[in-house]
């Protein structure tokens, strides 16, 4: 798939066994995927960041019906329709990784969210699954460290299953893109091979 298809700057493709990491920069919600994350707090109330941008893009009825769905803790994930964002994109993926609003999160509930975000992608039978740096911003986190941990999950993941088949992770800017591709030129993956070249941010 193309960036222009995407929606996004692709930087690098990684192939894994018949399933394919994409690293992109851009806004995730201009992504093509069938579904996004949204790196949720249990309360579902979507504030700022990655989850406000949502909000104001698919609307208020995505929060709304997340919202009837709290208190989701971390380590699971709830999905919704996509609301304005539809047909480009399908479901938005709630997934927690704090329990309140504007809280500092761990990698290891970066971790678990990410997992969580598969599984309910998984039950769902999309085959792509778009990923902001969960846990950076409000969480504490750097982008470097969320995507490590984000690509731990996915590693983890993909040793029992194959579903969803392409997995794209999108920085937001400049800056954090150069730390996407630093991580991905030195994370070793049980089940991916890297192929193709790699394009630095300008």
């Amino acid at each position: 798939m193309s960036g222009q298809e995407l929606g996004v700057e692709i930087l690098r493709e990684i192939v894994c066994d018949g399933k394919k990491i994409v690293l992109a920069k851009g806004d995730i919600t201009r992504v093509s995927c069938d579904a996004v994350v949204n790196p949720a707090n249990s309360l579902m109330i979507m504030g700022g960041g990655v989850a406000g941008a949502l909000r104001r893009a698919a609307g208020e009825e995505v929060e709304a019906e997340a919202r009837r769905r709290a208190p989701v803790p971390v380590g699971r994930a709830i999905s919704t329709s996509a609301g304005r964002l539809q047909p480009r994109i399908r479901y938005i993926i709630h997934a927690p990784t704090m329990e309140r609003p504007a809280m500092r999160t761990t990698e290891s509930k970066v971790r678990k969210a990410t997992e969580a975000a598969l599984e309910e992608a998984k039950r769902l039978g999309v085959s792509c699954v778009a990923f902001p740096a969960m846990g950076a911003g409000v969480g504490g986190l750097s982008a470097s460290d969320s995507l490590k941990a984000m690509l731990e999950a996915l590693d983890e993941f993909w040793g029992r299953s194959d579903t969803p088949s392409q997995v794209v992770f999108i920085a937001y800017s400049d800056a954090d893109a150069k730390q996407f591709l630093k991580v991905i030129d030195r994370i070793k993956m049980k089940t991916c091979k890297q192929t193709g070249s790699s394009r630095s941010p300008a």
